[in-house]
């Protein structure tokens, strides 16, 4: 059996309790060494095997993964973050399936909600963006170009850009070429929730400049959008005393009505 475990942004406390059980109870772990917080092996049994897949190809670890299988051995997967957003996991299911092996996946912590924690900020805000777009530039890998950065760009909406701090200088360009302004907020999240991280609120303008001061060349995650600045945004309908839900009865409004969770009387 092997399981897929999301590691968790950085932070070894926020791995999920179901993923620190399947690492106690693994007889081998391979693990993304260049990303994960090596603290997380602290969870491993004794005589558990570990591998740091960092180095290593997609068929070499399918091996380690074969032979633990061969002898009886559960495997674990360790993956940064949650391992549905840029984990290359569909191509190991798809050997594994192959191979007759079966697995499951445990989700986990995406950086992308440990830089949100880290911010204080809320993405979806009522009036500002109600829609969280998670991207990256193209680079070695390619992007379809209905995904490009100017096309999302133009919805305005909340955006968390992956795998591209090393390459802020063009996103800023598509980000306005798309439609936002320079002066939109955006924040640079270097390794979030890990002990040395760092956070840099600054603008869609001056994203390249900011992370030059900082010496922020990669593992960063960049934040665009007007939630980042939380200035200006409505009031939640689902707290509102004038509003009715299926738990409570909103406060009568002039006419005696109330409304209902669409907004309607």
């Amino acid at each position: 059996m092997v399981h897929f475990v999301g590691a968790g942004s950085g932070a070894a406390d926020l791995i999920t309790v179901r993923g620190a059980r399947l690492l106690g109870e693994a007889d081998q772990i391979i693990y993304a060494g260049s990303l994960v917080n090596p603290e997380l092996l602290e969870y491993r049994k004794k005589g558990c095997l570990v591998h740091d897949s960092a180095g290593m190809t997609l068929e070499q670890v399918i091996g380690k993964i074969k032979e633990a299988e061969d002898k009886g051995m559960e495997t674990v997967r360790l993956h940064t973050g949650d391992s549905s957003i840029y984990g290359a996991i569909r191509e190991q299911m798809d050997f594994l399936d192959r191979l007759g092996i079966t697995y499951d996946v445990c989700p986990g912590v995406s950086s992308f909600c440990g830089a949100a924690a880290s911010m204080n900020l809320e993405y979806t805000l009522p009036g500002i963006s109600q829609s969280v777009i998670i991207t990256r530039m193209a680079g070695r890998t390619p992007v379809p170009e209905r995904e490009s950065i100017a096309s999302f760009a133009a919805h305005r909406a909340t955006m968390a850009v992956f795998l591209s701090t090393g390459m802020l200088g063009p996103l800023s360009e598509e980000l306005i070429r798309g439609g936002y302004e320079k002066d939109t907020p955006a924040a640079i999240v270097y390794k979030a929730t890990w002990p040395d991280e760092k956070k840099m609120l600054c603008t869609v303008g001056t994203l390249k400049e900011t992370a030059a001061r900082e010496h922020i060349t990669k593992t960063a995650l960049i934040l665009v959008g007007d939630a980042i600045a939380h200035n200006c945004y409505e009031r939640s309908k689902l707290y509102d005393p004038a509003f009715t839900t299926g738990f409570r009865t909103g406060l009568a409004d002039e006419k005696g009505e109330h409304k209902d969770e669409a907004g309607n009387y």
